[in-house]
């Protein structure tokens, strides 16, 4: 084989190589989305969605049921972003989509999106927690959030904002 012909299949190879490389990126990676698998079961005796969570970097996380629809806020603990999300209730199961916003920016960087899911239980020393996970734009599943519920703190969502305005409960519907 002379050098030329070499030089041809190599850049041939390359070529197809290169190809094939932006063809995944530009369908999104080839990545499907994750979902959680996790079964619902019913809702602890007495306990319901609405309330306050904590979670020691997401901060309080203001959650007001509407039959089985659910919306909510929070505020990180460093005051760096806040955000939002809406869902619904099987059980004890409450999968949402969400939105974060970066205080102060503005642009498509400003906001990150994704969904994700929390299955309600009664820790041991009998007050509500939440566990799950949320994921970035299609999947739900990727980085853990578990909230433990705050007694006698009442919910708030219109004391969480910024620059973007978010869902209210009622809104849910439209």
């Amino acid at each position: 084989m002379s050098l030329v012909q070499s030089f041809r299949h190599v850049a041939l190879a390359t070529a197809v190589t290169t190809f094939a490389a932006i063809s995944v990126v530009g369908c999104g990676g080839g990545a499907d989305p994750k979902t959680a698998n996790v079964a619902s079961s019913p809702m602890p005796e007495g306990e319901v969605w609405t309330g306050v969570y904590f979670h020691p970097v997401y901060g309080y996380l203001h959650m007001q049921e509407e039959g089985a629809n659910v919306v909510a806020r929070w505020k990180r603990t460093d005051q760096s972003h806040w955000g939002e999300l809406s869902g619904t209730t099987t059980g004890n199961v409450f999968r949402y989509t969400w939105k974060e916003h970066k205080i102060g920016m503005v642009g498509a960087s400003a906001t990150t999106k994704g969904k994700g899911y929390f299955v309600y239980s009664v820790n041991k020393e009998g007050i509500g927690a939440l566990d799950g996970e949320f994921g970035l734009n299609d999947s739900e599943v990727g980085s853990s959030w578990k909230n433990i519920k705050q007694v006698r703190m009442p919910v708030d969502l219109k004391s969480i904002g910024g620059d973007a305005e978010g869902v209210t409960p009622g809104q849910l519907g439209n």
